[in-house]
């Protein structure tokens, strides 16, 4: 029979208090993360086998490490989660842009890259081709032959369709083929199938192209096919150069009929006259730059006009500039003559107009 008295006793029970504060230090450790747990669990030993000179050790150890494997079962998945969490992490989180890819594709499509490429369009629900063509800023026979469409109503949600950069056609080049047959196929001046600053050529200086090259042609119309958006084609007749009606505003600056607009890649109105007649100050001004550009403009003329507009009139005949730089011209007085000078295939003038915050449609401010 063990006997125990009260100063062993009390003795004893200092002991059990201070294993379950070094047991509780130890599940405190645990739970307050996993790194560093080894070198912290074999701190915890040594204090404790040293204090008590292996009296608790072999009951430390056996609690411990069912305590351990215990929470080793519970936090397992927690811990694999957080494995892969870091792994995907690791990856640029390849995961997440998956999902943002698939769920998001309608809004991926625009960007502030330049447009030059054939985009892909998932429909949605509610979409029409109509809004598809506003949206994209494109007219809706555009995405009609691009893709085949027999009418307006024959898109469904998920179908995929192509979208082009610009209203127009895109054409693959055959052989002997030309951009002057080719504008004439597709009822445009030539000049537009030039000026598109993403078609190539394989002769800069003659415009020629290769038997397979893909070309778009801006507001090109497709042969034998019924026009839906009428308003996208229609072409407009400049009218007379009237006489001197104020500085107040902008006058045109030669007669003839508009044959390529106003759009991102072609910052001017082309007003084309084959009996090259003249052209005159849209506003009075100084001019501030009057000769030759070997970068597309030919003979040219700039206009200031002191009041934050600038204009340009490019393409002019050769020996036909009238003014100087540094002169001062008033409204309708010549500049020069309608020309093919320069990066031209034709006869007509190339007019900018340039606002205080950049080019700006001529149609705008002409009266």
């Amino acid at each position: 029979m063990i006997i125990f008295s009260k100063r062993d006793f009390d003795k004893e029970v200092q002991l059990w208090i201070i294993f379950l504060k070094l047991q509780g230090n130890f599940l405190g450790q645990i739970l307050n993360g996993f790194l560093g747990w080894s070198a912290e669990l074999k701190t915890g030993l040594a204090k404790l086998m040293y204090r008590q000179r292996g009296r608790f050790s072999q009951s430390f150890v056996n609690v411990s490490m069912a305590i351990l494997a215990f929470l080793t079962i519970i936090f397992s998945s927690k811990l694999e989660d957080i494995i892969n969490s870091s792994d995907n992490q690791s990856t640029g989180g390849s995961n997440y842009l998956i999902m943002a890819a698939d769920n998001n594709a309608a809004n991926t499509l625009i960007s502030d890259l330049p447009k030059g490429e054939i985009t892909e369009y998932r429909v949605v629900d509610g979409d029409t081709v109509s809004s598809i063509a506003q949206k994209f800023g494109i007219s809706i026979d555009t995405i009609m032959w691009e893709n085949n469409l027999k009418s307006v109503d024959s898109i469904k949600p998920k179908q995929i369709l192509r979208i082009l950069p610009v209203t127009g056609v895109k054409h693959i080049v055959k052989r002997g083929e030309t951009v002057y047959s080719i504008s004439k196929t597709y009822q445009v001046d030539t000049q537009n199938i030039i000026d598109y600053p993403f078609n190539t050529f394989s002769n800069d200086e003659t415009f020629s192209l290769s038997a397979g090259q893909e070309i778009l042609i801006p507001d090109g119309v497709k042969p034998k096919e019924t026009i839906i958006d009428t308003k996208r084609y229609a072409t407009k007749t400049v009218a007379p150069i009237p006489g001197v009606v104020g500085e107040g505003s902008f006058m045109w600056p030669t007669s003839g009929y508009i044959s390529q607009k106003f759009s991102w890649y072609h910052q001017a109105n082309d007003i084309a006259n084959k009996s090259n007649p003249p052209i005159v100050a849209a506003q009075g001004g100084t001019v501030v730059t009057a000769g030759w550009n070997a970068g597309g403009y030919g003979n040219y003329v700039v206009v200031d006009h002191g009041n934050g507009y600038r204009t340009l009139y490019a393409h002019m005949l050769n020996n036909s500039v009238a003014v100087s730089a540094g002169q001062r011209v008033s409204k309708g007085q010549k500049l020069g003559n309608m020309g093919s000078t320069g990066r031209s295939t034709g006869t007509h003038l190339h007019f900018e107009v340039k606002g205080p915050k950049g080019n700006i449609d001529p149609l705008s401010v002409l009266k």
